[in-house]
């Protein structure tokens, strides 16, 4: 007689009712000729007795069906330089086509709801894994994937739950900040100001606690030479004038280039020049910060080495090698040009 249990049953509960390993139970539902005819019976019965429901989308992605990769694509932000996504976009397309994979990209209808779009693409099986990119919502995502046992790289640390144990990687902002404040230091700036995030924003924290410690650490005041607000030029350039006409800082290290380049037009505004009266460095290397004149110095994310990362572990995951529960942090890299 079957056991029924009160939960849904497993590959492991089927294993155990039919005496035998997950190994065999996952044979009998993939690989059936692998089997022998009196086993392939034996845990045939048992899924029927238990009501097992073996699920097709997680199925897919052991046998790795479709070879695909799902990534949720999030509308462009309007008054805003950065367009970061497009270069990790094609340095993970490039990475995966490398390991043998494809990238299906897919969008939300309700934009608000981080899930939407997730629940078809399970349903129907489309795709292998998938890499989830805002963490910085307290990544929901994970825990649907987790739950439903689907493999998936986070590109970005699991800021709100630091002790979760699913792969992640990472650009360490706080780091790349450090850096630009090492380098305006060593060109003779002493009153080195911040215009960063809203204090909610856990990236924004990341990035502004590098030009803390670093500042500290050359022994210089931060007093009154920082500014918080919303990530657009407007904020930027206002977030400036207000600084530069009460605490004349000699440099600005900004926590993306879209606020940096409004800093940029707030020096133009006051009739100062960017590199020579005022630097100013930025976050992000965006196409804007390369083109603009004169070019923005800017801190320059390894998206590059960010995407082969992520598709190794999603190739690891899918091909269940161990992957280390910590996640992978890589240190982005100063780009100097005319404003610094």
């Amino acid at each position: 007689m079957s056991r029924r249990t009160s939960s849904a049953p497993t590959l492991a509960t089927v294993a155990d009712e039919a005496g035998v390993s997950r190994q065999t139970v996952s044979n009998a539902l993939n690989s059936p000729h692998l089997l022998r005819p009196e086993t392939l019976e034996r845990v045939q019965a048992a899924i029927e007795g238990l009501g097992y429901s073996p699920n097709r989308a997680a199925r897919n992605l052991r046998t790795r069906a479709s070879h695909l990769i799902g990534l949720r694509v999030e509308p462009a932000e309007e008054n805003s330089a950065n367009v970061l996504m497009d270069r990790f976009l094609h340095s993970l397309v490039e990475s995966s086509r490398d390991a043998g994979y494809h990238v299906l990209l897919f969008s939300a209808a309700d934009v608000e709801n981080p899930l939407d779009g997730y629940d078809e693409l399970l349903r129907s099986a489309a795709v292998d894994a998938f890499v989830v990119t805002d963490t910085y919502r307290g990544n929901p995502q994970a825990a649907l994937l987790e739950q439903r046992g689907i493999p998936f790289v986070a590109f970005g640390r699991p800021w709100e739950d630091p002790g979760s144990q699913h792969p992640w990687v990472d650009v360490d902002g706080r780091a790349g900040v450090a850096a630009a404040v090492d380098h305006l230091v060593a060109i003779g700036h002493t009153r080195i100001a911040w215009i960063g995030w809203q204090k909610g924003s856990f990236i924004g924290e990341d990035r502004r606690s590098g030009w803390v410690e670093r500042m500290h650490d050359h022994r210089l005041s931060t007093s009154r030479l920082s500014a918080r607000g919303e990530d657009s030029l407007d904020y930027g350039c206002r977030a400036a004038h207000a600084l530069l006409l009460s605490e004349q800082p000699t440099a600005f290290v900004c926590v993306s280039d879209t606020v940096a380049l409004g800093v940029l037009r707030a020096l133009s505004d006051l009739g100062l020049k960017p590199g020579e009266d005022v630097a100013v460095v930025g976050f992000d290397d965006s196409v804007a910060a390369q083109v603009s004149s004169p070019a923005l110095t800017s801190v320059r994310q390894p998206l590059e080495e960010v995407a082969v990362e992520i598709v190794r572990l999603l190739d690891a995951r899918l091909a269940h090698r161990p992957v280390a529960a910590t996640g992978s942090l890589l240190v982005p890299r100063l780009a100097v040009r005319g404003t610094g």
